[in-house]
């Protein structure tokens, strides 16, 4: 018999439900069910992306939710603890029940949510017009009564709902193996019979298959935080909660026909509710004529007009010729409103001096866009296809994304929300998922995997966007191994991880999308709130599109605040110039040489898109001289187009002949030297060559893009016979095709890229003329980001620009020009706030602060709290009133006297810190420097000792996340260099192969080994970068004492790039032929060649040794033939055991062992073309005072074949 499935749960009851949309609706449709509800958690996430599916499958799709009711009013609180709330099985039967469910699913999360989004019987009785109610499962109202054996109470409940439900209350009954199940049904039947209520049979489906049920265990105890093994735990008790056949429910209830049979009666009574359409646009804003709103057709062809003529000041034929053409595609689609809109809000944003970029995809196409003010590229200079934008053969919805200054970006939502109502704008959700790693971590945490174990088998899976456990498992074999291997843990772990992977986490905001509707948004889809707050729609932007909802990217881009920001304060420094006036970048030439020749130079930091170290490198190749390479140069960075890059450069400088196969192909392919670089230049060839129209070739350019091999033979056969119709040989027409076809895939959109090219521009154009604007905005634009904030200082360095240090007095919240230079912005500065720094310069207009004392005093009402004080203390900003240890301790005594039982203790006679009873020098004052000043007695303290420069750095670092005023590797840059050692920055670049570096400590994470053994990851920072170093156990214990956060440490290790994603071939970075190796930290892996390359990063550093960076260490260097080869010191890596020694290096270690200390031994051993370096035990380091004895008994030895010694701290490096 038929049965259909009324309460069924999907992956968007997160982390608990285990099922696909996909997968329910093929396995129900396998099972010849007419029907299938989807009913997840108090939600409606999944509903649209169910109703395509099942109707995809041939079965009827049933929308609904199984709500969670408060136990009294909704806006009711419970006082702590986990409240006691109550399911309820909800059915939209009608399209008026649907959007009566979108308003109880709504109000879950805008009134009523609590721990999870709740309604109550009073949201019921004025939303449950059209809707089917079920009463629920076990933790439903009604069977919770009846299993407490209230059933006079029971009974009530179930008379409510048959009252306001009449004819749609049906009494639910399961089976699911459960004992009290069981016992439940009996009772459920019972009053059914009493109330004359209908049965109906369900399966609480939460998964696909019996199989799933350890799948939905696992993603149970990812949302609780529960390891599998824990024994209380929550858990389904049995696997019986699957899509089970019609014949197995009609096995369990056989004996109550009716209660299969009603889930059929409902089916049936259910009609559609969710149908894709035709967009629905909001009506745009209209002037009135005649006291009627003009039609948006004749609207948009005014407002097209007029800009061409504000755009072009006299419109020429071809201007007009295209205007016409776009305006009667764009009406006869019916899009004229949607342009109309767009204009609107962009407008409105320029009007307030928002920045609003260029343009952004093939929207940049449009000449009707560019006449509106939508973009600002004129798609006629840059031969752009506006069908690539907007094709009649291709109906859909026009896609204009736009970008806006990120700190500005909510003032345009706004306006938006204003214009067309409050209740009409949307934000849009979407799921973040769990990807391969972080399916690999959790399911590991689950099954008690440890840490270590677990990080390192996730940092097997290849870095990049998207890549899958399938992609990792095709390119790791050690994954291969685990999922195949003998191991059952390790398949146990694969198989659960491949399991959950993409499974939805979370509910976030989509980063810019927004819907606008006609009426109410509640009543087209449900809405939810974010744990921000944020209200958003519970669809994700792809079923917002299948509804026919107008959606629109509203991007914030940092780059746009940042050229906002600069532009200001370059406007105001010219202010005071004989030249001044604000700058208008609209206005800026774009053959600037300076700016050319910056580029061409690799300067590009802080240069938008250009400031990576691939296209540092290109830029020197390309030697840009022209806005059109900026246009190529955005293109030739892609994946894709990256192979022809050497064609471009070799073909731009005159070293390649430019030759085009046809000369129709001149006009074409003439900018960009003969290479085929753009999708636009596909579309171009394919009507140069075979008469194709412009939305012929769109099309064809969408098919090459999706390769499917039967429409693309049977594109290359349309292609080739109309290109012999126009006279082109076959086979010349063939391989132009197959070289078409090889591009498209991954070509790029030349109006993106020339629209971003103006950013680019422009930002190139701020640096080279106002690199102190430029920068104090672009570091500003980083602030709580500490690596960008300490790239870019060092970018300021190299420019000789000045970065005066945080001061109280000078300082605002962001960086900004000054003198000359740039002040340091307090918002920098870790713990302090932007209200404590507002309170800061308010009090500054009536005059400096003269002391500690008297800021504390005139910050009184603003009430800076202890942390956000320390660290401007340690960052330098109150320099100004004496040294930071005097500061740190005059800070104690003054906090402790404003805070709470301060008068207290003053009464009990209690000292204060630091006081001494005879008369010092003011706290406040250095040397030559009067007393403190203010209006305050100068404060008797005892005189502490300034910090070192050391000491200091070590405050820095602290309170900003990066030393500001000197450089812990100083001293050592160039002896770091002489010896081989390798930047931070470049470790990536020498994955595979063994390194020396230095750096300081920035943090170690010590965590313990299945075997319960001591390992840790530390990350070290020498200014350049910073980078993971894995200790494992051995080295770890060896050399822990040396890892904590003060004077810098010399590292060598192995580099471990991650692996390149999927589909993508890593590059191996060029080296002159004629360079050595890397230094090593053993003969294991000397000389090997070049792994992948990557950024600092993406890499990690395996150390084999670490050792302080001491002056007095001793450097010894050996032949490889006098050595024996490799062997000797047989333990180079750490304490543990003596070893074998033999023959010289017994003759070493005896006169190293004659003078133990603290300072450090490293042993080279050169031959050839390979070098192998290793520090030496520990019990062989020597003291430092008799480290320059022992250089001259080494060189003088005839025992050891040492080919030279020397100190660390000599300035060169001997031999």
């Amino acid at each position: 018999m038929a049965f259909v499935h009324l309460h069924v749960h999907s992956v968007y009851s997160l982390l608990d439900g285990a099922a696909s949309v996909e997968g329910l609706c093929r396995r129900a449709a396998e099972q010849g069910s007419p029907a299938l509800a989807l009913t997840d958690h108090g939600v409606m996430f999944g509903a649209a992306a169910f109703y395509r599916a099942a109707v995809a499958h041939g079965i009827k799709p049933i929308l609904g939710c199984e709500l969670y009711l408060a136990p009294g009013r909704r806006t009711e609180r419970a006082g702590g603890g986990r409240e006691h709330r109550h399911h309820l099985l909800v059915l939209a039967q009608t399209p008026r029940g649907y959007r009566n469910l979108t308003q109880l699913v709504t109000a879950g999360f805008t009134e009523g949510f609590y721990q999870k989004p709740r309604v109550d019987r009073e949201l019921l009785e004025a939303y449950g017009e059209g809707l089917i109610v079920l009463s629920g499962c076990m933790s439903s109202e009604v069977p919770e009564l009846l299993l407490e054996g209230r059933e006079d109470e029971a009974i009530q409940v179930a008379r409510w709902y048959r009252e306001r439900f009449p004819g749609r209350y049906y009494v639910e009954i399961q089976e699911n193996g459960m004992p009290r199940q069981e016992e439940l049904n009996r009772k459920l039947v019972a009053l059914a019979r009493e109330l004359e209520l209908p049965l109906v049979a369900t399966g609480d489906v939460h998964y696909v298959a019996p199989a799933d049920a350890e799948l939905q265990d696992a993603l149970l105890c990812i949302q609780t935080g529960k390891r599998l093994a824990d024994p209380d735990r929550l858990r389904f008790p049995t696997d019986r909660f699957y899509l089970k056949t019609p014949e197995e429910m009609a096995a369990a209830f056989g004996e109550i026909p009716e209660a299969l049979a009603n889930t059929l009666r409902i089916a049936e009574s259910v009609e559609p509710v969710l149908e894709p359409g035709r967009p629905e646009l909001p009506e745009p804003p209209l002037p009135r004529r005649d006291g009627r709103p003009l039609e948006p057709d004749r609207h948009l062809r005014e407002e097209a007009d007029r800009g061409a003529r504000r755009r072009f000041g006299r419109v020429e034929a071809r201007v007009r010729e295209r205007l016409a053409h776009e305006l009667d595609v764009i009406t006869s689609m019916g899009y004229a409103s949607y342009f109309l809109i767009v204009a609107d809000f962009v407008n409105w944003a320029r009007s307030q001096g928002i920045a609003v970029g260029p343009g952004r995809g093939s929207a940049a196409s449009s000449l009707v866009a560019y006449c509106l003010g939508i973009t600002d590229v004129d798609p006629l200079r840059y031969g752009l296809v506006f069908e690539r934008f907007l094709n009649p053969a291709r109906v859909s919805m026009p896609d204009i994304d736009i970008d806006f200054s990120d700190a500005r970006r909510g003032e345009v939502l706004e306006y938006v929300a204003r214009r067309y109502g409050a209740d009409r704008v949307g934000q849009i959700a979407t799921f973040s998922q769990l990807a391969a790693r972080a399916a690999l971590r959790d399911v590991g945490r689950l099954l008690d995997v440890p840490y270590a174990e677990v990080d390192r088998v996730a940092k097997l899976v290849p870095s990049g966007p998207g890549v899958t456990l399938e992609q990792a498992l095709e390119q790791e074999p050690e994954l291969r191994a685990m999922a195949g291997g003998g191991d059952p843990l390790h398949q146990r772990w694969i198989r659960l991880a491949r399991a959950v992977e993409g499974s939805p986490r979370h509910l976030s905001v989509h980063a810019a999308g927004v819907v606008i509707t006609r009426e109410p948004l509640v009543e087209r889809v449900p809405l939810a709130r974010t744990h921000e707050g944020v209200v958003v729609t519970q669809y994700p932007m792809e079923d917002l599109e299948w509804l026919g909802l107008l959606k629109m990217d509203f991007l914030g881009l940092r780059t746009l605040t940042v050229l906002e920001r600069a532009v200001e304060l370059a406007s105001e420094e010219r202010a005071g110039e004989a030249a001044g006036g604000s700058i208008r970048l609209e206005a800026i030439p774009e053959d600037d040489p300076e700016v050319y020749r910056m580029l061409s130079e690799g300067r590009a930091e802080g240069v938008f898109q250009l400031e990576t170290s691939m296209f540092r490198t290109l830029l020197p190749e390309v030697r840009p001289d022209r806005f059109e390479d900026l246009v190529a140069l955005l293109a030739l960075g892609r994946p894709g187009p990256m192979v022809r890059v050497q064609d471009y450069i070799e073909r731009k400088h005159g070293r390649q002949p430019v030759r085009h196969a046809l000369p129709v192909l001149e006009p074409v392919l003439a900018e960009t030297y003969g290479v085929m670089l753009y999708q636009e230049q596909v579309m171009q060839v394919a009507m140069a060559v075979a008469g194709y129209s412009a939305g012929e070739a769109d099309l064809l350019r969408r098919a090459m893009g999706k390769k499917k091999p039967e429409a693309m033979q049977a594109e290359e056969s349309r292609f080739v016979e109309r290109s012999v119709e126009r006279g082109v040989p076959e086979e010349q027409a063939r391989a132009l095709f197959r070289e078409m076809a090889e591009f498209a895939g991954y070509g790029f959109a030349k109006s993106h890229s020339a629209a971003y090219a103006r950013i680019t521009y422009q930002t190139a154009y701020m640096k080279a003329h106002y690199p102190v604007a430029f920068m104090a905005a672009q570091i500003s634009s980083v602030m709580g980001q500490e690596e960008r904030v300490a790239e870019y200082l060092e970018e300021c360095r190299r420019q000789g620009i000045p970065v005066l240090p945080p001061d109280v007095n000078a300082s605002r919240w962001e960086f900004r020009p000054e003198g000359g230079g740039i002040r340091f912005g307090l918002g920098a500065v870790k713990n302090v706030g932007s209200d404590l720094v507002r309170g800061l310069v308010e009090a500054r207009a009536e005059g400096p602060f003269r002391s500690l004392q008297d800021l504390l005093d005139r910050l009184e009402e603003a009430h800076p709290n202890r942390k956000a004080l320390e660290s401007l203390v340690k960052a330098g900003a109150l320099d100004g009133f004496g040294h930071r240890r005097s500061l740190l301790g005059e800070l104690e005594v003054l906090l402790r006297e404003r805070g709470p039982g301060a008068r207290a203790a003053t009464a009990r006679g209690q000292t204060r810190l630091f006081q001494v009873d005879e008369p010092g020098p003011p706290v406040g004052r250095e040397a030559g420097r009067g007393p403190a000043v203010g209006g305050h007695p100068a404060r008797q303290e005892a005189v502490l000792a300034p910090f070192s420069p050391q000491e200091q750095l070590a405050l820095e670092k602290e309170a900003l996340g990066f030393y500001f005023s000197g450089d812990p590797l100083a001293g050592w840059r160039e002896r770091l260099a002489a010896h081989g050692a390798r930047p931070l920055a470049e470790v990536g670049e020498r994955a595979g192969q063994d390194v020396l570096v230095a750096g300081t400590v920035v943090s170690v994470k010590e965590i313990t080994t299945r075997r319960g053994e001591p390992m840790a990851f530390v990350t070290l920072d020498d200014g350049s970068a910073r980078v993971e170093a894995v200790f494992f156990p051995p080295v770890y214990q060896a050399h822990r004492d040396l890892l904590g956060e003060g004077p810098p440490v010399l590292v060598g290790g192995r580099a471990r790039a991650q692996r390149a994603p999927a589909g993508r071939q890593a590059s191996t970075p060029r080296q002159p032929a004629t360079s050595r190796p890397s230094p090593t930290s053993s003969p294991e892996g000397a000389g090997r060649g070049q792994g992948q390359g990557g950024a600092a990063g993406d890499v990690q550093l395996e150390a084999r040794w670490v050792a302080p960076l001491n002056p007095r260490g001793l450097w010894v260097r050996l032949g490889c033939e006098e050595a024996g080869g490799d062997r000797g010191l047989s333990d180079p890596q750490g304490d543990g055991g003596r070893g074998e020694v033999e023959g010289w290096a017994e003759r070493l270690e005896g006169l190293l062992a004659s003078a133990p200390g603290q300072a450090p031994v490293w042993l080279e051993i050169e031959g050839g073309s390979e070098r192998v370096v290793a520090l030496l035990p520990r019990r062989l380091w020597i003291a430092e005072e008799e480290s320059g004895r022992m250089v001259e008994r080494l060189e003088g030895s005839e025992e050891v074949p040492v080919r030279a010694a020397w100190l660390w701290g000599e300035g060169r490096v001997r031999g």
